[in-house]
C-alpha cells in the first residue's frame, strides 16, 4: 500500500544492493565461502568527535539465526573510531545482509548524536522529541526511540509509543484553535480540557491569534497549568525576549506557576540560550537532521589470516574506554590500558544480549559525563 519494504524482505536479504547477490552467485560458482571477520567501522582511528551508538537491537534481529558470531559495543556507548560491530562466520551467511545492517545502524546513530547534543544543552530541562513528522512514517519508531536513548525525557508519536511500549507525550496543535476561528481560543482549550483525559497535561498553545503574552495569560486564567510557543520563524524575533516576558506577564497576573514550554526550530544554540527561562523544549528537526554516520563493513580476516582493503586496516580489533575518558582502537589480541567495550551479542546464530532501552538511555548519560561530550559535540 506504501513505498516500505517489507519485513520479510529485510529478514530475507533482498533489501540489499544487487552486487552482493552477484557476489553470491560467483563464490557459489566458485565452490568458495571462507571464514571471514568483518568489522563495522566510521573512523578507523579516534578524530576527537564522539557519536553516540544505537540500532543495534535491529541489527542484532537482522542477524539471528545465521551461522555468525557477533560482538559489539552496548547501545548508548559513546565511540570515536575503531570497530563498533564485528561478524565472524562464513561469508555467505551474511553477504546479503550487509545493506540493511548498515542501514540499521547509520540513520539512528547519526540522530541519536544530535539528540544527545541537545540533551546535554539543556541537562535540567525535560526534552520531547518532536520530529516524527520530518520523516518517512516507516522510520517514526527508530527517530523517538533513538531520542530516548540519547536522554530525552518523552516523545510525540503515537505508533513509537507502541514499539517501546511507552505513552507518546503531546496536547494540542494549532489546528484545533484554527478550527475555532480567530477570538474563539477559549472555546478551543476549554474543549481540549473537557474532552482529553485527566492524566494529560493541560498545557495550552498560545500563539495562534494574538500576542503570545495575551492568549498565555487568557489560558492561565481559564486554569491551564502550561502554556506552549511555538512562534513560526517568520513573526518570532527575539525568542528570548518573548519567552521572558510572557513569563513576566503571567508572573505579574500571579500564574507565576504556570509552564512556559518551546518548540519550534530548536537546537543546541538556541536550547542553551533559552534554557534558563522555559520549563521544557519540543525538539524536532535537529534529530530528524542529522546526517547518517557513514558506516562501512569491511572484511579484516579471511580463513584466519590478517587482510584489509587499502586505507582501512587488517585484523581483529578491540575498542577501549581508556582511564581518563578516551576511546582506544587497538588489534584484538594486543595489551591495552582500559575497559574493554565489545560485548557477545550472538553466539552460533542465538543472540545473548539484552536490549533494555532504560540501561541504554542510562548507558549514555553516564559515558557522556566521561568522555566530556560537550567538549566535542558543541553545535
Amino acid at each position: 500500500m506504501f513505498d516500505v519494504v517489507p519485513d520479510d524482505a529485510i529478514a530475507e536479504g533482498r533489501a540489499t544492493d544487487a552486487y552482493f547477490l552477484r557476489t553470491e552467485e560467483a563464490l557459489e560458482h566458485a565452490g568458495r565461502n571462507p571464514d571471514v571477520v568483518a568489522e563495522v567501522t566510521a573512523d578507523q582511528f579516534p578524530t576527537g568527535e564522539f557519536e553516540l551508538f544505537a540500532g543495534l537491537a535491529d541489527a542484532a534481529r537482522l542477524l539471528e539465526g545465521r551461522d555468525v558470531d557477533v560482538d559489539a559495543i552496548p547501545e548508548g556507548t559513546l565511540f570515536d573510531g575503531g570497530p563498533v560491530l564485528r561478524v565472524e562466520g562464513p561469508y555467505l551467511a551474511f553477504c546479503r545482509l550487509e545493506t540493511s545492517l548498515l542501514g540499521f545502524l547509520s540513520q539512528p546513530t547519526g540522530m541519536a548524536t544530535a539528540a544527545l547534543a541537545a540533551r546535554r544543552a539543556a541537562p535540567e530541562t525535560p526534552v520531547l522529541s518532536f520530529g516524527a513528522r520530518h520523516v518517512h512514517p516507516s522510520i517514526a519508531g527508530i527517530v523517538d526511540r533513538s531520542a530516548v536513548l540519547a536522554g530525552f525525557d518523552g516523545f510525540s508519536h503515537v505508533a513509537a509509543g507502541d514499539l517501546m511500549d511507552r505513552e507518546p507525550s503531546g496536547t494540542m496543535p494549532h489546528a484545533l484553535v484554527v478550527c475555532f476561528g480567530a477570538g474563539n481560543q477559549e472555546n478551543a482549550w476549554r474543549a481540549f480540557d473537557e474532552a482529553v483525559d485527566d492524566d494529560v497535561a493541560r498545557v495550552a498553545l498560545c500563539d495562534t491569534y494574538a500576542d503570545e503574552t495575551d492568549e498565555a495569560l487568557r489560558a492561565a486564567e481559564m486554569g491551564f497549568e502550561g502554556v506552549r510557543l511555538d512562534t513560526t520563524g517568520s513573526r518570532r524575533g527575539d525568542f528570548r525576549h518573548i519567552v521572558r516576558e510572557t513569563r513576566w506577564t503571567l508572573e505579574e497576573a500571579g500564574h507565576g506557576d504556570v509552564d512556559v514550554f518551546v518548540s519550534g526550530g530548536l537546537a543546541p544554540d538556541s536550547m542553551r540560550e533559552l534554557r534558563d527561562v522555559v520549563d521544557g523544549f519540543g525538539v524536532g528537526s535537529h534529530v530528524t537532521d542529522a546526517d547518517p554516520v557513514d558506516f562501512g563493513l569491511d572484511i579484516v580476516e579471511v580463513d584466519g589470516e590478517p587482510v584489509a582493503k587499502r586505507g582501512k586496516l587488517s585484523g581483529k580489533k578491540e575498542v577501549y574506554r581508556t582511564p581518563d575518558g578516551g576511546h582506544h582502537v587497538a588489534r584484538a589480541d594486543a595489551d591495552a590500558d582500559g575497559e574493554p567495550l565489545m560485548e557477545p551479542v550472538i553466539r552460533d546464530g542465538e543472540v545473548v544480549a539484552s536490549f533494555d532501552l532504560g540501561a541504554a538511555a542510562d548507558r549514555a548519560a553516564a559515558d557522556a559525563e566521561r568522555v566530556d561530550f560537550r567538549a566535542h559535540r558543541t553545535a
